[in-house]
């Protein structure tokens, strides 16, 4: 994985502005900490960060290969999964290959299908190529989101990058919060629309589209999307259909030339995973899969059962690792932690996120991070196959809007009095939120109660799991380390979007079909474990440093974030522990300290980032 960094400017000559694109580059060392690499001409400059996993020595970037008289340039950040399909076609067709990098397969077949190339990949991508004839910038993103993209105009400059961090690096780039961007940190967050960003100028690649920019034109164009169509497959076919496609996703994702494994909680969906993982790495190599887990201090001393947590996780993670004989490390992780690394979180993001959950991946991360490069997960699953509570709960499923975010009064109450009267989360939140649902297609044959659901799982995928997508990117790459996600396979989300929500929910259970269609290859106690999310600490002094933290900033006449927020409501909030804001902030783990976190993390943006505040 890597970062990418790009500047077009058809008004000047910008071949000489090396330092420039060097400062903007050097921002993204942490997603590609092993070198970087430049390309400069009259009217683009690019650059990139590299974390080297496939064809190490030939896979430099960025890359050129000239083809009669254009010579294109590409830099990329992602993995293409069918590279050998893509790379055969291309052989076929008299395309010669210098080594064996996805990049130079990717390049070339850019050269070879067009503007369409999307259409033909099967992976993870943001990736720029430049026609330096046509003088024009080719710049996609791809499916679902899963590698970020990002881009701005400013003073005849057009300029893209992984991360926000590298487009506010370029001198042009002023930063604003406007109506907008705070709807978005506290309508929406720690979720936000696609295509938008809480600064003003800087705009957000939507998944599943490319940009064509030139001197005479701007055109950004949809390459796919879920197409609604009827299932044909009996029960049967269906499980044996889901066993295919996810094995397949899964071998197809762990090719890599550094060491790979799994993330295995002990839940279904690490636990399929880690399966077809270690059957792979059995029947290809004769060897043990890595697998690797998070726990924290004390966990099992302070762990409340709720209805979201009903257990924790140590009890079936043995299990697994005994089922498959894989090698194992847990990875413990302590409560000052947690809060410690909540800043580098909000650096990680670019933004406020999902306070302690995010920094706990980020510390995650880091630590497998010293036995491997490249790490598969069960994400996604619960989007994809209906595990969430909210497509099961009568509240969730009548809200009339997103069903993980109900507290939308307490949210607007959040805002300062003086100048929420102007800015009406609730309304802001109800346009995302029909604007989304009008883009649903439906059957004639669709029950009610599919509709229903259909509603439900577009708005988890375009909005949840983006969130989850993001984090996961955020905290993995910022320390040099790649996590994949085998349930996200284009191929798998468009077949599971048809299954009629009956079969999918099979038996009332919550992931019914994927948990029957999974009999006979795990345990009967994975299979039927009831879903766990992610885990948090539960140990009581993460509310006392997030509470201590947030008290000092409320008496700080200073803190930014005093001025954007109700003062009287936040201490309300610190009184109660939380309970004062009734509901969750985001999902089912951000609760009352998560909240606190949450506007931590805020305060820490804004005086990291000092945005200009453009109010009224």
């Amino acid at each position: 994985m890597c970062g990418i960094v790009g500047i077009v400017n058809y008004r000047e000559d910008i071949s000489n502005q090396y330092a420039i694109l060097r400062n903007m580059t050097k921002t993204l060392s942490k997603r590609g900490p092993d070198e970087d690499g430049f390309y400069f001409s009259k009217h683009a400059n690019l650059g990139h960060r590299r974390l080297s996993i496939i064809d190490i020595e030939k896979g430099k970037q960025p890359m050129s290969c000239k083809i009669d008289d254009i010579t294109y340039t590409i830099v990329y950040n992602g993995q293409i999964y069918n590279t050998q399909e893509i790379r055969d076609v291309l052989i076929d067709n008299g395309f010669k290959f210098k080594g064996h990098s996805d990049t130079e397969v990717l390049l070339k077949a850019y050269v070879f299908y067009g503007k369409e190339v999307c259409k033909h990949l099967n992976g993870i991508f943001g990736f720029a190529i430049w026609n330096d004839k046509n003088e024009e910038i080719y710049i996609a993103r791809d499916h679902f989101g899963i590698k970020p993209l990002y881009y701005a105009f400013s003073n005849e400059n057009f300029i893209f990058a992984s991360e926000v961090k590298a487009i506010l690096e370029h001198p042009s780039i002023e930063t604003v919060l406007d109506k907008t961007g705070i709807c978005e940190l506290f309508g929406i967050g720690p979720s936000h629309t696609q295509g938008i960003s809480p600064f003003k100028e800087i705009q957000e690649l939507e998944p599943a589209h490319y940009i064509v920019y030139n001197k005479d034109s701007f055109i950004k164009k949809e390459y796919w999307k879920l197409e609604t169509k009827p299932h044909t497959d009996n029960l049967e076919e269906t499980c044996e259909k889901i066993r295919f496609l996810l094995r397949d996703s899964v071998e197809k994702q762990l090719v890599s030339d550094v060491p790979i494994g799994t993330l295995l909680s002990g839940g279904l969906d690490s636990s399929i995973i880690s399966k077809f993982a270690s059957d792979y790495y059995k029947r290809k190599y004769g060897k043990k899969l890595d697998t690797f887990s998070v726990d924290y201090v004390d966990q099992e001393k302070n762990f409340v059962k709720n209805d979201f947590q009903p257990n924790t996780d140590n009890y079936y993670i043995d299990l697994m690792v005994k089922e498959l004989g894989t090698n194992h490390k847990k990875i413990i992780l302590d409560t000052p932690e947690l809060f410690n690394s909540l800043e580098d979180a909000v650096i990680a993001r670019d933004f406020p996120g999902m306070a302690d959950v995010d920094s706990s991946y980020l510390l995650f991360f880091k630590n497998v991070k010293k036995d491997i490069t490249v790490a598969l997960s069960g994400e996604c699953s619960d989007e994809i196959f209906g595990g969430y509570p909210w497509y099961f709960r009568e509240d969730s499923l009548n809200s009339n809007t997103f069903p993980w975010s109900l507290a939308l009064d307490e949210r607007q109450n959040l805002l300062n009095p003086d100048f929420s009267k102007d800015i009406n989360i609730k309304e802001y939140v109800k346009e995302k939120y029909e604007e989304s649902l009008a883009k649903v297609e439906f059957l004639d044959t669709d029950s009610d109660n599919n509709k229903l659901h259909r509603k439900l799982i577009y708005l988890t995928l375009n909005w949840f799991m983006q969130t989850l997508l993001d984090r996961t990117d955020r905290m993995c790459m910022y320390n040099g380390f790649e996590v994949r996600v085998p349930f996200c396979d284009y191929r798998i989300v468009e077949y599971a979007w048809n299954i009629p929500w009956e079969m999918k929910a099979y038996k009332g259970r919550e992931k019914g079909l994927l948990r029957y269609s999974m009999e006979g290859l795990l345990p009967e106690e994975i299979i039927y474990r009831k879903k766990s999310p992610y885990p948090k600490t539960h140990n009581p002094n993460y509310l006392k440093i997030v509470k201590r933290k947030l008290t000092e900033i409320m008496k700080d006449k200073d803190a930014p974030i005093n001025m954007l927020l109700n003062r009287k409501y936040i201490l309300d909030i610190l009184e109660t522990d939380g309970k004062a804001f009734s509901r969750p902030w985001f999902g089912q783990l951000m609760t009352g300290p998560q909240l606190m976190a949450y506007l931590i993390q805020v305060n820490m943006w804004l005086e990291r980032y000092q945005p200009k505040i453009e109010i009224l």
